[in-house]
């Protein structure tokens, strides 16, 4: 479980909905006195912790994790629009293990969180994803069809990554663009279609495996033919 305390409401209720989604379940938290109670409760596995909080700021929260015998070893990444050297240096210094400044995209963070959680121990990802004659290779970065690579853009391989990691279930285009592209829904959503196409002809005879859900957007069946 990972715990999240940002006193924006959109930021944290976008980040915390994006990483379950993601399969990292977060709970959110509006100020100190809440994370406080929760992780009394019990501890999380991972913190992402702003600066400036309502009451008690991020980095006293910092100091209390590190304080306890109980929370010292969580890992902590610091989310924070306080973006000098200084203040990077001061919550490193104060025991934050990553440091991102807002804005921030949402790959990045997924990314470095499950780096963090690999390195205390969780369970790590399979280098390998397979479903039929479909492979993704995630640490040479690379997709192949029966053998045979294919050549995608980086949006491609991501795309096709998110699908896979998540067989059977929907996605909007409107979630799409957010994860993918790190975009607001603004009204159009061509690019997730233009892209889905593309990465279906480029997949042969194994582009049926994303599904398009009528009235939702898409998902990864996996079926074979």
């Amino acid at each position: 479980m990972i715990y999240y305390v940002e006193d924006d409401d959109n930021i944290r209720e976008l980040v915390v909905y994006t990483l379950t989604q993601m399969s990292l379940p977060c709970r959110g938290f509006a100020d100190g006195a809440a994370f406080r109670a929760a992780v009394a409760e019990a501890a999380p596995d991972l913190v992402l912790l702003d600066i400036m909080l309502p009451g008690e700021d991020g980095l006293s929260l910092l100091r209390f994790l590190r304080e306890n015998h109980r929370t010292v070893e969580i890992p902590v990444i610091m989310l924070t629009a306080k973006g000098t050297e200084m203040d990077k240096v001061q919550g490193l210094d104060y025991g934050a293990d990553d440091y991102m400044v807002k804005p921030f995209g949402m790959a990045e963070l997924v990314a470095r969180i499950r780096a963090r959680l690999r390195r205390t121990g969780a369970k790590p990802e399979a280098d390998t994803l397979k479903c039929g004659g479909l492979t993704i290779d995630r640490r040479a970065h690379k997709a192949f069809v029966d053998g045979a690579e294919m050549s995608l853009t980086l949006k491609e391989y991501d795309l096709l990554l998110l699908l896979m990691e998540n067989s059977g279930a929907a996605f909007t285009r409107e979630q799409l663009l957010a994860r993918i592209w790190d975009m607001a829904y603004d009204g159009g959503t061509r690019t997730v279609d233009v892209h889905v196409q593309t990465l279906r002809t480029k997949m042969g005879r194994c582009g049926h495996m994303i599904e398009t859900v009528r009235g939702v957007g898409y998902r990864f069946g996996g079926n074979e033919v």
